[in-house]
């Protein structure tokens, strides 16, 4: 290409030739002449134009020389240029120019181009292979930096909602006060409201089950199915509830662990239970699988707790002085299964309700299959509170709730505080209309009780006041379709 156009008044002397007919590598050529001959932009402009001559050369493999004149040089791969009575760039784009250059210019772009061709030519380093007993020491400090993270975020979470497990603690000293029937109605309320409101804004360690429409459309079939088959059994004289009840007592034993620890954090703050171990045998160690014969202080208190829970539970003493500790296992197991289950959908959660709405009708209405069972199975799976004294004996005496009526109207509440979380709702939160929603269907469900003296299914209170008041929730927000169509993201499960 040759040009007489002058930059910065020094015209350019020698013509450039491009051997190889790259349009692509012409047009970039052409711009390097230009710029490299304006002085003033010359050391802002040398790295960057470094940069694209190796990637010219690098890419197209072009051979780049000046027109043969007694002071060119030919250059193997890389830029010559000739100016005035300057110097040229010789093998490996040396410079040399006598207005505003330095020898330090020449050394830096020397060793700049020099490494930009070697890094090029180099190859990667070889990553060590993991064994595969690294690999399993790795994922169990990961577990455990994990568990450590999200006790941290348990606590936290209890702190906040500290005054609300106080509550639940001064309900139990209301048998202390009697078992009039106003006594056991504020004490099942507040139990069971203060359990969804706390169980949904509870934090996680790991993912929960999510349950699909599918399951929630087979749910009222698969709780018949189980409810008959108690019912049967007894029926025929076969009485499964020592078995029954030592299989729940265990699981609660597990959940009062679990459900204990971030309460036993709060509770004792100054302790570090991040790093107060506890030393075991080495042979139980070995059992477990452990990476060093330690076991964690808080979780070895909360399940030692759990096994005195239990114990109790099966000490050879009435149920009315003891059904305390019953309603304690039957929390804990409530809350954990509160934390373990998601309903993952608007819509799921709908279909989950609709369907125990007519499961608990029919079988509290249409049989005396739910009150056989529910009075004739003693394990800890319901909340109870000794009934008032009356001239006649009762066949049972405590009055019932059962942990379904919590647990189940209490799974759609704490989806309502995911929906809370991504609708980002302005009028009205969603978790605290359902919550409320679910007192106010709690207080008809103990209204009608009061009015006809006979079980009453909670669910027919509950259900409809649930789905009814979040769907007009959505209707002030201006958010029906979204809350319609709401499904919560699915966290990854390593």
């Amino acid at each position: 290409i040759n040009s007489s156009t002058a930059i910065n008044n020094e015209p350019l002397q020698s013509p450039l030739i491009i051997v190889p007919d790259h349009t692509t590598t012409r047009q970039h050529i052409t711009m390097v002449e230009r710029v490299l001959y304006s002085k003033n932009m010359m050391r802002r402009q040398i790295p960057a134009l470094v940069l694209c001559a190796a990637a010219v050369s690098t890419s197209l493999t072009p051979t780049l020389a000046f027109a043969p004149t007694p002071r060119q040089h030919v250059v193997g791969i890389g830029i010559g240029i000739h100016h005035h009575d300057h110097g040229m760039i010789k093998s490996g784009m040396k410079l040399n120019m006598s207005d505003g250059a330095t020898e330090e210019d020449d050394n830096f772009l020397s060793s700049l181009f020099k490494n930009i061709m070697q890094n090029g030519n180099d190859k990667p380093p070889i990553e060590p292979v993991e064994t595969e007993e690294q690999k399993l020491q790795r994922l169990r400090v990961e577990r455990l930096d994990e568990i450590e993270a999200g006790e941290v975020r348990r606590q936290e979470r209890v702190s906040e909602d500290k005054f609300g497990y106080l509550f639940l603690f001064a309900l139990q000293l209301l048998p202390l006060i009697g078992n009039d029937r106003a006594i056991s109605i504020l004490y099942f309320f507040g139990v069971a409201v203060t359990t969804v409101y706390l169980g949904g804004r509870q934090e996680v360690i790991d993912v929960p089950e999510r349950v699909s429409k599918n399951n929630a459309l087979l749910a009222p079939i698969g709780a018949s199915v189980s409810i008959g088959g108690l019912y049967l059994l007894l029926k025929v004289g076969i009485d499964i509830t020592s078995f029954y009840a030592i299989f729940v007592t265990i699981f609660g034993a597990l959940a009062i662990s679990d459900i204990g620890v971030p309460i036993l954090r709060t509770v004792f703050p100054d302790i570090d239970f991040a790093a107060a171990e506890v030393p075991v045998p080495k042979a139980l160690a070995d059992k477990l699988d452990l990476d060093k014969p330690t076991l964690p202080l808080d979780g070895l208190v909360t399940l030692g707790l759990g096994v005195i829970c239990t114990l109790v539970y099966w000490a050879p003493a009435a149920m009315e002085q003891k059904f305390l500790i019953s309603n304690a296992i039957a929390w804990a197991l409530g809350m954990t299964s509160l934390g373990a289950i998601s309903l993952g959908s608007f819509q799921t959660g709908a279909i989950l309700l609709a369907g125990l709405f007519c499961y608990d009708i029919f079988w509290v209405f249409g049989t005396d299959v739910m009150m056989t069972v529910a009075t004739k199975v003693e394990a800890p799976v319901k909340f109870i509170y000794t009934a008032p004294p009356t001239d006649t004996p009762k066949p049972y005496p405590f009055s019932v709730l059962g942990l379904g009526d919590v647990v189940i109207p209490g799974l759609f509440v704490r989806l309502m505080s995911k929906v809370d979380e991504v609708l980002q709702p302005k009028n009205l939160s969603y978790f605290n209309v359902a919550t409320a929603a679910y007192a106010a269907g709690l207080v008809a469900c103990f209204a009608a009780n009061e009015i006809y003296h006979n079980g009453q299914p909670a669910l027919l209170y509950l259900d409809p006041s649930l789905v009814g008041s979040t769907l007009a929730c959505a209707a002030v927000n201006n958010q029906v379709a979204d809350l319609w169509d709401f499904q919560e993201e699915e966290e990854d499960e390593e």
